[in-house]
């Protein structure tokens, strides 16, 4: 034996039940496909090759593992159906003078993780064994594969449940899927199996009675964990496996010295950072590469997707993507902050506003019901209510530039593309098309027109010429 180690993903089956027109491998839980947790607890082994077995829409699972893993090598499978024609082409693929450990990993099982596969690789490497596998005790067995062991406990064979007599169905321990092989065993067991089984398939698991016909030695360790060798054949599979890996994920989170206060409402995908004394509110969605630094309040309602929030930064009922928040920014209640945008330190996003591709200054604000799209604000500057950042001539986008310190009065539009400079203040109700020059005032002046009489000549019989009359009445 050496300490060289292999991994084999099979990722060749059509997932049926699923009723997807997406392979079942590349269905999501914890913002990844099934088999993005699969390869990246393979690489945790770090590990000399890994290859992954396809055939069942071949083109997008290849294209989603090399996207994910790009040094993955990839075997496609033939027309001789079963997980052990699978693993045998996989071998084949090998280095000719590899001639270590291959551990065997399903494509569709997400929440297998590093310690256990190490401690079985370990075990297997240090007992000298040509084959190790992991077991789980079940008390409704069904639809699995069953261990055969002898009166004195050893393991005698693997059989699967359409194969299995009354006596192996009532046997509890079952067979994970989950393999540690010495490869020269395991290249003369494949050799030698069949398909003349209920399924005509290939079986792996035949490997485990054709290794101990020449002597070899196998071992089934059972785990306590039966999560660990879930399979995910349907939806209902699924959404079970992705409420397990984030209850784990939340749980992992709260030891770490974050506080979530309900975990039943929070999900947080695997790729989520989240430094200590963080507080996470009720119905918060965390997903992607979204990072959170100490002191931060996000929630509750509000989702983060790829999004980097500073030191004690306070985010409510919001939603934002992209986006860079600093240290002790406030955002909400009800923001919607688009990629590109990045708030400096102490600033403010407030209710009802939408911002895209705005870069806003340190302590500079946008409080309430504006839109600021490709924009840039400099430091200390307030956005007045209902004020439109106009970036969008129906064909191309334009950038619109405030300085530092400048009072925008409320509901103004900026015309893009146009430059407000520092030290500016700009009158409510003001339509900015041009450049404003530091230290001025800004303001749009038309007179204000009275029509009278208009109501009673073009409204004549509605309930506003009725009280227009009746005032004028009493006024008379």
């Amino acid at each position: 034996m050496t300490n060289q180690l292999a991994v084999v993903i099979l990722a060749a089956g059509q997932g049926t039940r699923m009723k997807s027109a997406t392979p079942k491998v590349l269905h999501p839980i914890g913002g990844r496909s099934l088999i993005a947790h699969v390869l990246d607890t393979a690489a945790g082994l770090d590990p000399q090759t890994v290859v992954a077995v396809v055939r069942h829409e071949r083109e997008r699972v290849a294209a989603a593992i090399l996207d994910h893993a790009p040094h993955t090598r990839i075997v496609d499978q033939d027309a001789i159906p079963g997980t052990g024609r699978a693993v045998e082409q996989a071998v084949e693929a090998l280095p000719a003078d590899f001639d270590g450990s291959i551990v065997v990993l399903s494509g569709d099982v997400p929440l297998i993780d590093v310690p256990t596969l190490q401690r079985l690789v370990d075990g297997h490497v240090g007992g000298g064994r040509s084959m190790t596998l992991l077991s789980a005790i079940y008390e409704n067995p069904t639809g699995l594969g069953r261990i055969l062991r002898g009166a004195d406990g050893l393991v005698t064979g693997i059989v699967e449940e359409k194969d299995a007599d009354e006596a192996q169905r009532r046997i509890t321990e079952i067979n994970g899927g989950i393999y540690v092989f010495a490869r020269r065993a395991l290249e003369r067991a494949l050799a030698g199996i069949d398909t003349n089984n209920a399924q005509g398939e290939k079986y792996l698991t035949d490997a485990a009675a054709a290794i101990l016909s020449e002597g070899g030695a196998v071992e089934a360790v059972a785990t306590d964990d039966p999560w660990l060798i879930a399979g995910v054949n349907d939806r209902a599979q699924l959404s079970d496996a992705g409420v397990e890996m984030n209850r784990r994920i939340v749980r992992a989170h709260q030891r770490a010295g974050v506080t979530i206060q309900d975990p039943a409402t929070t999900w947080i995908d695997a790729k989520v950072s989240i430094e200590p004394d963080v507080e996470i509110l009720p119905g918060t969605f965390l997903r992607g590469a979204t990072s959170i630094a100490t002191g931060a309040i996000v929630g509750p309602d509000t989702t983060l997707v790829d999004c980097e929030v500073g030191e004690g930064a306070r985010i409510r009922r919001s939603e934002a993507t992209l986006a860079v928040f600093g240290a002790g920014v406030e955002v909400g209640p009800y923001s919607f902050v688009r990629p590109g945008t990045e708030l400096g330190a102490k600033g403010k996003i407030g209710a009802f506003v939408e911002t895209k591709n705005a870069k806003i200054g340190e302590a500079s604000k946008v409080p309430h019901l504006s839109y600021v799209g490709d924009a840039t604000i400099g430091r200390e500057t307030n956005v007045g209510a209902g004020t439109i950042v106009a970036n969008y001539d129906g064909v191309n986008k334009h950038q619109t530039v405030v300085g530092d310190a400048v009072r925008i009065g409320s509901k103004n539009v900026l015309i893009a593309p146009v430059t407000i400079e520092d030290g500016v203040y700009t009158a409510a109700g003001a339509l900015i098309r041009k450049n404003v020059p530091s230290g001025s005032l800004a303001m749009t002046v038309a007179p204000q027109r009275n029509i009278e009489g208009w109501v009673a000549e073009h409204r004549p019989g509605t309930n506003t010429a009725a009280a227009a009359e009746k005032n004028g009445e009493q006024q008379a």
